[in-house]
């Protein structure tokens, strides 16, 4: 019997995606997924790359197409992988990022603080799993890794997950950065299990030294470049006044929205009540409270919200020591008295951190290189002039803001 509904999504990207199963259309179709629509994958870097406004919805339904060209080609090969599974996995891959607050991870562990967007990812889908009467059980198994395949799971979390190759196509396509681009098709074609593990056939030891190297670059050309830090830092620093100067009775601090919420009532307890009201907050709730914010009393709050909404940015340097504590109190100092605020407040004005990335995690995720002669190793292991000398090792920056 054939499906009565049938849909056809037009990616920029890829082309055409198609939904063709009755979990999946209500999984799209609910208020929580419908969310994303108006979260923004890239956050704030935009500022930065003007065409970076896709948002987490995008990404998704991106991250499923993959989903449906690989599970296509692990059955091509043999690979046992039943309906049920099939749509499982499906499933999993459209809610991973479900958990993602407004602007992803810039206000991760900001906004809702000590719980990160794996885990809300885990709480909302088991609370659809309630309201959809169990179909999402085997989804949250394969999720969480709790599945006897876990080639299952790895297609979602891993080092060559669906989730990292669709990022990376999108983000570079819509950012226009063409370091991003990766062959996430030969990569797909040469995927093999083996013991119930996900690796890749030797053929694409290339695409995959491309594949970490195209994440490196997009990582400090777009993810951590200095003007998309400091306009993220920027939107830390004024939930962090907000905090600060927060009480029960100021009124100009209310925003009328779940926002209020965790600015000023959450108690750290993601219980029914809490996840409610995190899954009606997006990216629209921040900028409506910025708008309000910029005509606050506080002369910080007002200053950050400000500078912000006309991309009046900290100054950004980045360098690879850290930066001497005369230099960071001199220019916190000059930026005081330059804009008259209290002494106490400096260090929203000038601050110092550190960024890194890491290319590739050896310690619990690995990239199993799988040899004609059935041989495997891992690619950190390979010899190959590009990716061999510390493939694995961080790079560390130090980074200094200041409001000029």
């Amino acid at each position: 019997m054939t499906n009565p509904k049938r849909k056809i999504i037009n990616d920029p990207v890829y082309g055409f995606i198609t939904i063709q199963h009755p979990l999946i259309f209500a999984i799209i179709s609910h208020p929580y997924y419908q969310r994303l629509r108006r979260i923004h994958q890239m956050a704030m870097a935009q500022l930065v790359y003007p065409g970076a406004v896709h948002t987490r919805l995008h990404h998704s339904l991106g991250a499923y197409h993959l989903m449906c060209n690989a599970v296509a080609e692990l059955r091509s090969k043999g690979v046992v992988i039943t309906e049920e599974e099939e749509i499982a996995v499906k499933a999993a891959i459209l809610l991973h990022d479900i958990g993602h607050g407004p602007f992803s991870h810039a206000l991760e562990h900001v906004l809702v603080k000590g719980v990160n967007h794996e885990d809300l990812s885990i709480r909302i889908m088991q609370r659809m799993n309630e309201e959809l009467e169990g179909q999402l059980s085997l989804a949250i198994q394969i999720f969480t890794d709790q599945y006897h395949k876990p080639f299952l799971h790895q297609l979602i979390s891993g080092q060559l997950d669906v989730d990292r190759m669709d990022y990376l196509s999108r983000d570079s396509f819509f950012s226009g950065v063409s370091e991003g681009v990766i062959g996430y098709d030969r990569i797909l074609k040469m995927l093999v299990v083996h013991d119930g593990n996900l690796m890749v056939e030797e053929k694409a030891i290339y695409s995959v030294e491309k594949f970490l190297v195209a994440r490196r670059q997009m990582y400090w050309q777009v993810y951590l470049h200095k003007t998309v830090l400091a306009a993220e830092k920027m939107l830390v620093k004024i939930l962090d006044r907000v905090r600060e100067i927060y009480t029960v009775d100021d009124a100009a601090l209310r925003t009328l929205s779940p926002l209020d919420f965790f600015v000023g009532d959450f108690s750290g307890e993601m219980n029914a009540e809490a996840l409610e009201k995190f899954c009606a907050i997006d990216d629209h709730d921040v900028m409506h409270a910025i708008k309000r914010w910029s005509r606050h009393p506080d002369p910080v709050l007002s200053l950050l919200c400000t500078r912000l909404l006309n991309r009046q940015l900290y100054k950004t340097r980045i360098q690879a020591t850290p930066f001497e504590e005369t230099f960071v109190q001199t220019c916190r100092e000059d930026a005081r008295k330059k804009f008259g605020i209290e002494t106490g407040a400096g260090n929203y004005l000038c601050f110092t951190g550190e960024a890194s990335n890491t290319l590739y995690q050896t310690k619990d995720e690995r990239i199993h290189i799988f040899f004609k002669d059935g041989t495997i190793r891992d690619i950190s292991q390979i010899d190959n002039a590009l990716i061999h000398q510390n493939l694995s090792a961080p790079v560390k920056k130090f980074y200094i803001c200041t409001l000029t």
